[in-house]
């Protein structure tokens, strides 16, 4: 599982760049679309500018960038399975983004590096799942991970409108 911890901020950083640099126009263009069929995702993202939301990409880079260390430089098996519970959040987030790109039925920003990482990134779990020695510590551990996960990227969303708000920038929509 060691080879593989540096291909997570590699993987991650490679998705949320195509977010990134298109999320802010693909919002502006597809307002109207939104607004008439998914009017909840332009409330979550009235707060939001591209400057606030590569702010929380570069939190959650250091998060990433932090576990995969932790995980290369100990070899403790609770980080391990940490980081293999984050990196499944992870690659669950590209197959909620295509499923996302299905509904509306046209690309939306992060569908192309999701197609192309998720391959790839349910490789490296099927690879790492097969050192797993203790199932039910696993369990545990990669679900305390996705939780770890989830509840961060609660608190950058939170902090994407902060910033915003904080630095008077001009808001995506």
């Amino acid at each position: 599982m060691k080879e593989y911890v540096w291909l997570f901020p590699i993987i991650f950083i490679f998705h949320d760049m195509e977010e990134i640099i298109g999320f802010g126009l693909w919002l502006r263009k597809n307002k109207l679309l939104l607004l008439h069929k998914y009017p909840k995702i332009l409330k979550t993202y009235k707060d939001f500018s591209t400057e606030g939301f590569a702010l929380a990409v570069f939190e959650e880079l250091i998060i990433c960038i932090a576990f995969s260390a932790a995980v290369f430089f100990t070899d403790n098996e609770i980080l391990r399975y940490l980081w293999l519970g984050s990196f499944l959040a992870c690659t669950l987030h590209f197959l909620i983004h295509i499923v996302q790109s299905l509904i509306m039925r046209r690309y939306i920003p992060a569908v192309i590096t999701s197609v192309l990482c998720l391959p790839i990134s349910i490789l490296i779990l099927c690879r790492c799942f097969t050192t797993i020695t203790n199932i039910y510590f696993a369990v545990i551990f990669i679900f305390i991970g996705i939780i770890i996960v989830a509840l961060n990227l609660y608190f950058a969303q939170k902090m994407i409108g902060w910033f915003t708000r904080k630095m008077r920038l001009k808001p995506l929509i």
